[in-house]
């Protein structure tokens, strides 16, 4: 008699002895194929006796019948023959009813991998057990559209980013003051720096205020009809009107554009005078000695070079980094005579600036004037449209923010982000020896998880003896072990 309950995870029927105690083994064999893609007779040794295929695979996977005779263990891909094992070795334990399932890829004929999910049942009184499949691939595909869509959604996002980011760059560095209005209320919803100096103290309020408070009385109902003529035909004559603050003449324009389903109007105020802008024409010289001090005393290093990479210019923070001697001057020099690990990474600057016109957060190193390397980071811009080509070196000394990451000097990397940092701080060989560390860790993690911490189990799934798996436990400070003899009586007492 069946007991309700025998199985923690599947329901079963509560009378299955009532209703199936006479079906004979053609009718049990259809209702597999019927409720399966796949499903495989397996002995007790593991080797593969009967396939069965519905009926939408049977052309489909004709090939699987080849697998009569085969160990079931050597049929699926190398790195899931201990889940093979585990399914085997858990089918011929236990009460009736399937066990949990386990996904498993198949190496089919072709390159061709099949990954299907299977539940066991044990056939007692037999040995062996009954392996019920299911095809995996159309749910792989839909993951990977999945993946995909991700993937462009994040691309059409970043995309949008960067259009933004140069309309904000060109909005804020003309020098014609423009405002962004709503084409019903005229209430502005922003403006760039060269509004606000025009418009002086009414433009630190003017967000959210209508446009027309900015004006004069006088000039409310002319701008207005313009408003109106932009509104309808796309663009306004241009028109003198007086600012509300100081009575400062100033000509008017407006051009309509559509946001979403919102008219918008764009505003152009050019005013009579430069003056009006709120800086003296004469002003506007001394920006330039004063940027020139202000780069000249900044902590971090800053180097301007031709296209070559050869040295124009440098402040007082680069000369320090280098501790070149007294006399020794750097204009005139290449760059990467103290700048890159070798001369790839001087090169890789010069071509990506060339080509994006922009490079952020570059690790590198530098080298004093003595050959000693030192950590560095580069932000570095390319400027084709001045009267001398020329680009620019922001350089950070990050030597000391190194640690930071957590990680010890040969402690493993715990990311692939991280490893692939190592990229140029450490020679190939030694970085793919912390790949195979970090690969070693994380296969025994996934062992560890998916056999919920029984290190015997996960020990076999490994193909490790357990002495082995002791060892890189305690190697890669795995569940906290400080001393692998200590555990190994806890795994012959089964207190996993």
């Amino acid at each position: 008699m069946h007991t309700p309950g025998t199985a923690a995870a599947t329901q079963l029927f509560e009378a299955p002895e009532l209703h199936f105690s006479d079906l004979s083994a053609d009718v049990l064999a259809g209702v597999v194929a019927a409720a399966t893609d796949l499903a495989l007779v397996v002995d007790s040794q593991g080797v593969i006796r009967d396939v069965s295929l519905n009926a939408s695979h049977a052309t489909e996977l004709a090939e699987l019948r080849q697998w009569v005779g085969r160990r079931w263990v050597e049929t699926v891909t190398i790195e899931n023959r201990g889940k093979v094992n585990a399914m085997l070795a858990a089918g011929t334990t236990g009460q009736a009813g399937a066990r949990p399932e386990r996904q498993v890829t198949h190496a089919l004929s072709g390159g061709v991998d099949l990954p299907v999910s299977y539940s066991i049942v044990p056939l007692h009184g037999r040995g062996g057990l009954l392996a019920l499949g299911r095809d995996l691939r159309e749910v792989a595909a839909v993951q990977q559209r999945l993946v995909d869509a991700q993937q462009s959604l994040e691309r059409d996002y970043l995309r949008l980013r960067h259009t933004e980011a140069r309309y904000r760059l060109l909005f804020e560095a003309v020098d014609e003051a423009v405002l962004v209005l709503d084409a019903n209320s005229l209430v502005v919803l922003e403006h760039n720096a060269a509004a606000g100096r025009l418009l002086g103290e009414a433009g630190r309020r003017a967000v959210g205020r209508s446009a027309l408070d900015l004006l004069a009385p006088g000039s409310h109902a002319e701008a207005q009809a313009r408003f109106a003529q932009a509104r309808s035909g796309g663009r306004s004559d241009d028109l003198a009107v007086q600012l509300a603050a100081g009575g400062v003449e100033v000509r008017l324009a407006a051009s309509a554009f559509k946001q979403d389903s919102t008219t918008l109007l764009l505003v152009r105020l050019a005013p009579s005078a430069p003056a009006a802008l709120g800086a003296p024409a004469t002003a506007r010289p001394a920006e330039g000695p004063a940027l020139h001090d202000l780069v000249n005393t900044l902590p971090d290093a800053f180097v301007l070079t031709d296209m070559q990479g050869r040295i124009l210019e440098a402040n007082q923070a680069f000369d320090d980094m280098l501790q070149l001697p007294p006399g020794e001057r750097v204009r005139g020099q290449p760059l990467d005579r103290w700048l890159g690990r070798t001369s790839v990474d001087m090169n890789v600057l010069i071509g990506s600036l060339r080509q994006h016109g922009v490079l952020r957060l570059f690790p590198t190193t530098l080298r004093t004037g003595l050959g000693e390397p030192s950590a560095v980071e580069i932000s570095a811009v390319a400027v084709v449209d001045g009267p001398q080509p020329c680009l620019g070196f922001a350089i950070r000394d990050v030597a000391r923010r190194l640690p930071a990451d957590g990680r010890a000097p040969r402690q493993l990397p715990r990311s692939v982000d991280q490893l692939t940092g190592l990229v140029g701080r450490l020679p190939l060989k030694d970085i793919v020896g912390e790949t195979t560390d970090l690969i070693e860790r994380l296969c025994i993690e996934a062992a560890l998880e998916l056999t919920r911490d029984h290190r015997a189990s996960a020990a076999e799934m490994l193909g490790l003896s357990r002495q082995s798996l002791y060892v890189k436990l305690r190697r890669y400070g795995i569940l906290g072990f400080d001393n692998a003899a200590d555990a190994a009586p806890e795994e012959a007492s089964g207190a996993d």
